[in-house]
């Protein structure tokens, strides 16, 4: 099996795509499914996936195809979805108090053990039976539940101020939503960002040019 680390992202962000079709399909009973099947469900090409799965040792036989529920879980452990990081997440307004709701941390790999807001009217209140504590208590609380992961959910402008404390704090993965760019002052963090507007943009784009025909690669 080749290292881990000699992956493309381009393959590793297709990995919850698969993951979340194989969950589909495992729930509508099917059992087995070929290459050419995946593909006509999920738009990529047959190819495409076999290349990807075997960046990780490959789970079909030729002839036979994946089994589906064993396929989901090799997949599932690739993610690492089994891992229970723990994870904080700061601002609760709008945007934090909906991540943290509708978002199932626990069936994907993280545990949300607390939150913060500067915000007075909003501390003491709960979200999840969570607590939301004022993020003057950060230092204390970090250091008794030991944070792997920080959600970041507030504006740009007020993530410099506290970056500091949150990379001396030893935290350096961060799901982000706040659009500041903490790769750059930090190089040694792991970040995923997400930008909303990034893919409504593309949405406009597609919407705005529908006689072209564009594939995910």
């Amino acid at each position: 099996m080749p290292k881990r680390d000699n992956i493309s992202m381009s393959v590793i962000r297709r990995l919850p795509r698969y993951y979340r079709f194989l969950s589909e399909l495992k729930d509508n009973g099917v059992v087995r499914i070929s290459s050419r099947e995946l593909s006509d469900k999920m738009g990529f090409t047959a190819s495409q996936i076999r290349q990807d799965l075997n960046c990780f040792g490959g789970f079909g036989q030729q002839g036979y195809g994946y089994i589906v529920e064993q396929l989901y879980n090799e997949i599932g452990n690739i993610l690492g979805l089994s891992n229970r990081f723990n994870a904080i997440l700061i601002g609760a307004g709008n945007l934090g108090r909906a991540v943290s709701t509708h978002m199932s941390f626990e069936s994907r790999g993280f545990t949300l053990t607390a939150i913060f807001d500067s915000n007075e009217s909003l501390i003491g209140k709960k979200i999840r039976d969570i607590t939301i504590q004022n993020i003057d208590n950060l230092e204390a609380v970090c250091k008794d539940r030991t944070p792997d992961m920080a959600i970041l959910c507030i504006p740009r402008d007020s993530v410099a101020a506290l970056a500091d404390r949150l990379y001396h704090l030893g935290i350096k993965n961060y799901w982000n939503f706040s659009h500041y760019d903490l790769a750059i002052r930090y190089p040694d963090v792991i970040v995923e960002n997400v930008h909303l507007s990034d893919s409504l943009m593309t949405l406009c784009y597609r919407m705005s040019n529908k006689s072209e025909d564009i594939r995910e690669i």
